[in-house]
Order: structure tokens, then sequence, then C-alpha cells
């Protein structure tokens, strides 16, 4: 029987989610409604926590404490990996390191072991490409979950599906 694994980037999803309004999502909704009915090998979620300086102010240690909370709530989810990357500041600019690395390793061990004959991305990064080609190589079929706008075409192309992320989508994932 075929399995699926879902791997979600983080900070690409949250800025899908920010062009729709900031819904508040139910991850395991979320992850089941990506799967549909293929048995879940295991999801990934691939994220980042907050910047802190060196000496943080009380609003970065209040993001901080909230981010651990949340990562606390989705460490219980069944069949949820977590992989943490980190911030990098640029600038006055934030930018995810390691983030792509790892689920691109994930995906390509997944595939090369044999235990996956689907994979599901919610990203939007070019870097993806050759993992992803690799992967198609070993037989897996790669669907992409992205928003319209917010995705290399390069990474569009390389995919066998396409979902964009919609308000018609994400409304069936939200939170009770």
């Amino acid at each position: 029987m075929d399995r699926v694994a879902v791997f979600i980037d983080e900070g690409y999803l949250n800025k899908a989610l920010d062009n729709l309004g900031r819904p508040k999502l139910d991850y395991g909704r979320f992850i089941q409604a990506i799967k549909g009915d293929l048995p879940l090998l295991r999801a990934y979620y691939y994220y980042c926590m907050p910047y802190q300086s060196q000496v943080p102010t009380d609003s970065e240690r209040a993001m901080f404490q909230g981010k651990q909370s949340f990562i606390r709530f989705l460490s219980r989810l069944p069949r949820l990996e977590l992989r943490q990357g980190r911030l990098a500041k640029r600038g006055t600019e934030f930018v995810q390191k390691r983030v792509d690395i790892m689920l691109a390793v994930d995906l390509v061990r997944l595939a090369s072991l044999g235990q996956i004959q689907e994979a599901y991305l919610v990203a939007g990064d070019s870097d993806l490409v050759p993992a992803i080609n690799h992967v198609k190589d070993a037989g897996v079929s790669v669907g992409l979950y992205f928003e319209p706008g917010s995705v290399h075409d390069e990474l569009l192309d390389a995919c066998d599906e396409l979902h964009p992320l919609s308000w018609e989508f994400v409304s069936d994932c939200l939170r009770d």
C-alpha cells in the first residue's frame, strides 16, 4: 500500500496564511486534508524559533515563550516530527537557515529507503528542485501545496501535482 509523507515549511505556510487573513489552523486537519485517504508515514514540520537579541526585550521573550508553547503542542500530534532551523539576521530582515536542506534530506532519505510512494510539500523555494527530481527518479510522486504568486516557477514545473493553498482548502482545516 502506498504511504505518504507531508513536509511543511512553517515560514512559507505562515506567509500564505497571512495573505488569507491569518486563519487559525487545526494542524491535524490540515495534514489530513493534504494526505487524503493515503496512509501517513509521517508529517515533518520545519520551523525556526523567533529571534532574540543578546539582551532580549520583553516582547522578544513573550514571542519566544509563545512559540515554545506552540511547538510543545505540535510535538504531541501523532506522526508529526519537528525539525528546527534557525533565524539569521540580515540587516533588518530575518532569513530561515537549514530549513530547506533539512526538508530535502528527509525527502530524499524516505524515498531512497522506499518508505514513501508519495510526498506532499508545503513550500515555495526552488532550492528543493534537485531533491524533488531525485525522488521522482526513485518513483515517488510529488505534490505541492502552494500560494499562487508566491512560489518559483521552477518548483511548480518540477512537481507532479499542484494544489493551490486557497481559502476554500484552508477553511476546511480551521480550529473549531
